[in-house]
């Protein structure tokens, strides 16, 4: 076990190193480029999460991207039974018949995913897809269309590359599992 920034969060391990999380979205942006080759795509992030992965996917993506960003925040006592969420931050870009990526950190139960592209499909897009960077595909409760993730992970608690304990560790390089307190 190890201390990490400023000795407030302990680690047990390093999941996925920063070599490892930078090869896995480079094969990402390559597996995009390909298959949006000559279609506009609009790329949106969830934020605060998949900031670091949204950051270095779309310098990945080899293409005439257009980004934008949503965000949203839980609704005490609702957002973790039914995924039900509120927008705190919509996105400005009209994505009407346009190609939408969804690109979060991590995807768990996918209700919450499933809420925000329920929003999305209002907007009228020509489809819309996700990319995330971590799946835990034990977990799923709701049919979302993941076509594009980095990692599979089990119930682990995970810190760094945009996730957080309480706000702290997104800024950290790499993916690494926390000490659960006893």
């Amino acid at each position: 076990m190890s201390l990490i920034l400023g000795d407030s969060i302990e680690i047990n391990k390093t999941v996925y190193d920063e070599e490892v999380i930078q090869s896995r979205v480079r094969e990402l942006g390559a597996q995009i480029t390909e298959d949006y080759k000559g279609e506009e795509l609009i790329v949106i992030g969830v934020i605060k999460g998949s900031l670091y992965f949204f950051s270095d996917l779309t310098r990945a993506i080899d293409l005439p991207i257009k980004i934008d960003m949503i965000g949203f925040g839980n609704i005490p006592d609702t957002t973790s039974k039914t995924g039900v969420v509120r927008i705190t931050k919509d996105i400005d870009i009209d994505i009407t018949d346009k190609h939408v990526l969804i690109v979060e950190d991590v995807i768990r139960t996918g209700l919450t995913t499933a809420y925000l592209i329920s929003n999305l499909e209002s907007k009228k897009p020509k489809d819309i897809n996700l990319c995330t960077m971590l799946l835990n595909p034990n977990r799923l409760l709701a049919t979302i269309p993941v076509k594009y993730y980095g990692f599979e992970i089990n119930d682990s608690w995970l810190i760094g590359y945009g996730l957080d304990q309480k706000e702290i560790g997104r800024n950290i390089p790499y993916i690494a599992e926390l000490k659960r307190k006893e």
